[in-house]
């Protein structure tokens, strides 16, 4: 199955600006004029406003909480240290900054055993003592219905444990190096490609290597995806960073912000729309202080329901 039914998102406690993620970062940008409270405040309301579209929509959203202390500010993104699989099993992902590693909650865990089947919790946080990282589906696009895992390598995605973790699973890595328009690397493969059920939306001027780039094409035109290419500019607004999901009865989602909707032409606009209904979710907020849209707030839970 591709495309989740119910997804896991935690409401921020203490949302802000994040300088220790900010370097590798390129898409954090500094509000001026706002105090912290109130910066707070605009994120809850985001995230609040998001849950009601997606249940709205027919989606189950599991919403934990957040603990004001110690502060976590991009809690809000539970995407980077966990992913839960079809078959029980739950990653915990070693994570790029220090800061960010507070994240990882093991009574979040202990309380999706308590409803779902969780057969084995397989845990990589440790390579952080190595400076060894994989930001769950922050450096992974998974084709779960093909089996291939898609990571542009950057400082938070290792390619030696990727190879480790794709191996674990039963997945063919698909790896490359993709850059801004500014030549930094972008630091996570989910503001690039999004992988949904007959399509892909990628930005084919980021990866540079003509032979990476091919090998990317090759491998998601002979897994059946119709390719959408999008520019660097849509990029910086967010327009890779979305997911295909699937409400137990309608017809399938793709959810992606308000920018990044508006940053797509008429025509990938319509594409797309062939393969589900856009929901755009207004985030601003979150999107420039935090630097992660959509895709980022949202964990796919594939865990079998306990019986």
């Amino acid at each position: 199955m591709q495309s989740a039914s119910t997804v896991l998102m935690v409401r921020p406690a203490s949302f802000g600006f994040n300088p220790v993620t900010a370097p590798s970062n390129s898409f954090q940008q500094f509000m001026a004029g706002h105090t912290p409270a109130e910066l707070q405040a605009r994120a809850v309301a985001e995230f609040d406003a998001a849950v009601a579209q997606l249940r709205g929509h027919g989606l189950r959203v599991l919403v934990f909480e957040d603990a004001p202390s110690p502060a976590r500010p991009d809690a809000v993104f539970p995407n980077n240290w966990l992913t839960l699989h079809a078959d029980g099993r739950v990653l915990l992902y070693p994570m790029c900054a220090p800061n960010r590693r507070l994240e990882r909650r093991p009574d979040l865990v202990a309380a999706l055993a308590q409803e779902f089947a969780v057969t084995e919790v397989l845990d990589y946080s440790a390579r952080e003592e190595q400076a060894v990282f994989l930001e769950g589906t922050g450096s992974i696009i998974f084709d779960h219905e093909h089996r291939v895992a898609y990571a542009g390598l950057s400082p938070r995605t290792d390619a030696a444990l990727l190879a480790e973790v794709c191996a674990e699973l039963g997945y063919r890595p698909v790896a490359f190096r993709a850059q801004d328009a500014q030549g930094q690397e972008i630091y996570h493969t989910n503001v690039l490609l999004s992988i949904g059920p007959g399509f892909a939306v990628v930005c084919l001027e980021s990866i540079r290597a003509a032979a990476e780039r091919a090998a990317v094409v090759a491998s998601l035109q002979e897994t059946g995806h119709e390719i959408v290419d999008i520019t660097l500019a849509q990029v910086a607004r967010f327009a890779g960073n979305m997911l295909a999901l699937q409400p137990a009865a309608g017809p399938a989602l793709l959810a992606l912000s308000q920018s990044a909707h508006d940053a797509l032409t008429p025509a990938q606009r319509h594409t797309l729309s062939a393969y589900a209904t856009l929901l755009p979710l207004p985030i601003p907020t979150i999107e420039t202080i935090g630097g992660g849209s959509v895709r980022c707030m949202l964990a796919e839970v594939f865990l079998p329901e306990r019986v």
